[in-house]
């Protein structure tokens, strides 16, 4: 593929940045990704891909508002980390999005209701509000829908609505906080599921080394890590599926990974959605595995090695097709994948209240 030469009148340069086969002087692209981005070479993007450009992690929406909304973003705090939304009064929220490790739980599929193992990987939490459908499998329309189905699930809280909110009616501390979240008394699950969307709404990820790079430090990434930024953009192709601030297109894709698990179509009931699953965030990627949707890969480079060699079934999104990387190719991906994640911003859990 040929680029739109913003770059250098060098020919080599051209050459080098089109085709990426020829391996790229890290200072050259010191050069090239320091100046903003809407000037950085041509990314190799395929037909009929919507896609935007990288960049600095985005405020979350409730940033300026923080001050009118306390009440409800503390209320849903609280509720995040309270036990007592599920049915033995031993599991909440932040049991499988643990503030410390990036808000997921660290493990390939997550502990339910006494022991059960749930079907899928738990995401983090962080960015969540970006996303316009929740979930794996995008049956959740928002994050308020999204909070209500833990609670209810047999395999995860095992609770009833009816049960939680005796129980938030009966404390010391809900009916006062509610009424000073809401204006008003009454206790209700779409109270309690707005309130809990309302504080995952400000979990954000903290700004990586990446985004020092975009903020002007040009010595922020290392040259390793930039061969790894242009090859994500071009040769690799991982901007096609992972592109903007987030590093997601929002979407659903038949990565050809996933198994017997229909994703999508269990809610579309739509054939061509069979298999396709939401494309995942890669901010702080690489703190927050066990990764993929069922939590099968323990590293990430053997994800980089599985989409490089791949022999992608049938089914399988044509956007996604075997890499060719070299092993340096490999590490440095896996090295800008690095740069872009951050350890967690700091956090204080509430006390359980009374």
């Amino acid at each position: 593929m040929l680029m739109v030469c913003l770059l250098s009148g060098s020919v080599f340069l051209l050459v080098s940045f089109s085709t990426g086969d020829t391996p790229v002087n890290g200072e050259n692209l010191r050069q090239l990704y320091a100046k903003p981005p809407a000037e950085w070479p041509a990314p190799h993007v395929q037909q009929g891909v919507s896609w935007s450009e990288l960049g600095a992690v985005p405020p979350h929406p409730l940033a300026g508002k923080t001050d009118s909304l306390a009440a409800l973003i503390e209320l849903g705090k609280v509720l995040f980390f309270d036990t007592r939304l599920s049915e033995s009064g031993k599991i909440s929220c932040a049991s499988c999005h643990d503030p410390a490790l990036n808000w997921t739980d660290g493990k390939a599929r997550s502990t339910g209701h006494e022991g059960a193992i749930t079907a899928r990987n738990a995401p983090t939490i962080q960015n969540s509000w970006f996303y316009k459908k929740l979930f794996w499998d995008g049956r959740a329309r928002n994050l308020a829908d999204q909070a209500f189905a833990p609670i209810v699930s047999e395999s995860e809280m095992h609770s009833e609505m009816p049960l939680v909110m005796q129980k938030l009616r009966r404390s010391e501390y809900y009916p006062r906080q509610f009424e000073k979240a809401f204006g008003s008394k009454g206790i209700d699950p779409d109270r309690m599921t707005e309130a809990i969307a309302a504080f995952e709404k400000t979990v954000s990820s903290a700004p990586s080394r990446f985004d020092a790079f975009l903020s002007g430090d040009k010595y922020a990434l290392t040259n390793a890590e930039l061969r790894g930024l242009h090859l994500f953009r071009t040769k690799a192709g991982c901007i096609n599926c992972h592109n903007g601030p987030l590093l997601t297109d929002n979407l659903f894709h038949n990565s050809g990974f996933s198994g017997n698990d229909a994703g999508l179509y269990k809610v579309t009931h739509n054939e061509e959605d069979r298999g396709k699953i939401k494309t995942p965030s890669l901010r702080d990627v690489a703190r927050t595995g066990p990764w993929m949707h069922d939590g099968a890969e323990k590293e990430l480079a053997a994800i980089i090695e599985k989409y490089n060699q791949a022999a992608f079934p049938a089914g399988t999104d044509p956007l996604l097709k075997p890499l060719g990387l070299s092993a340096r190719d490999r590490k440095d991906l896996l090295q800008f994948l690095r740069a872009v994640s951050a350890p967690p911003l700091p956090f204080t859990k509430p006390a359980q209240p009374r």
